[in-house]
């Protein structure tokens, strides 16, 4: 399914030129916006199955082109890839798209952006999904992601690009298709100055990761979480073969909030792309209870 989005620009506190894919509601009451925020080497493309179906159900949506992905510039200074940025970024596209509430739908890094605005403006989240995604990160799934974000890849061709996007991401969508793989790859390359593709994110975005160290495998986000959870409803979406979102640390994330709602997508790892059936059986139903 598809539907046409208006590219909309805001400037960051910075200066950078942002991107976002802005997504108009179908008529009807107007209901409070979705801002939805993608995972670390993603983009705004990551939600192009799932943002038509929320926007035709009458809410608009917001797909944001975090900075130094996609149609973002990339930011002079690596040291602002990390989420307090990101989420000041996101405040500052609220304030000028004129939104005072939204509810955040964050995959991956995503969440922990959610988290983070929790933590410095949480009134203006009315509600959450967090997919595949916690207060603290399961280190096999973060390892993996460390040892291929930001590292040069020689790709030649399309062709290339899908078999690098399949090879990093085989087991988490096993049910993948080559027509999928090559939709992946088209989302998530861009052509570069030589005419070839190349990741459609800056290489540096790696750069505070790596100077975190160790540091970086154990986040103490388990205040934002419980501040993000505390009298809002919230989803959490899991992939039952998730390596980043440990079922150990989801039991506890259900303990810590024991209102949030709950789903597991059934032989997907990470992240889920939202458009699984279980994944819509639960999301729109969450949002169809919400103002």
């Amino acid at each position: 399914m598809t539907q046409t989005f208006a590219g909309r620009r805001w400037t960051s506190s910075d200066g950078l030129s942002l991107y976002a894919r802005d997504y108009a509601a179908a008529s009807g009451t107007a209901k409070l916006p979705v801002i939805a925020i993608h995972g670390l080497t993603r983009n705004s493309a990551d939600f192009d199955a799932i943002a038509p179906l929320i926007a035709q159900s009458g809410r608009r949506v917001l797909a944001v082109d975090v900075r130094g992905r996609g149609q973002s510039d990339r930011a002079p200074d690596p040291m602002t890839y990390q989420p307090a940025v990101y989420a000041q970024d996101v405040l500052t596209l609220m304030r000028d798209a004129g939104i005072e509430r939204a509810v955040f739908l964050g995959t991956s890094m995503g969440g922990l952006i959610t988290m983070a605005l929790a933590a410095i403006k949480s009134k203006v989240i009315a509600a959450a999904i967090l997919n595949d995604i916690g207060p603290e990160v399961s280190p096999v799934g973060l390892t993996r992601i460390a040892a291929y974000a930001g590292q040069p890849v020689e790709i030649h061709n399309w062709a290339d690009a899908a078999a690098y996007v399949r090879k990093l991401n085989d087991a988490a969508l096993p049910h993948y298709s080559d027509a999928d793989w090559d939709a992946f790859a088209r989302r998530t390359f861009r052509i570069g100055a030589e005419g070839t593709p190349i990741p459609d994110y800056d290489p540096d975005i790696m750069a505070p990761i790596r100077a975190a160290g160790a540091r970086a495998l154990v986040p103490n986000l388990w205040p934002f979480f419980t501040r993000l959870a505390k009298g809002r409803p919230v989803l959490l979406v899991r992939g039952e073969t998730s390596d980043l979102l440990s079922p150990e640390i989801a039991a506890k994330m259900r303990k810590r909030a024991p209102k949030m709602d709950f789903v597991e997508v059934p032989g997907v790892g990470h992240a889920p792309m939202l458009d699984e059936p279980e994944a819509k059986a639960a999301i729109f139903p969450f949002l169809g209870e919400l103002p």
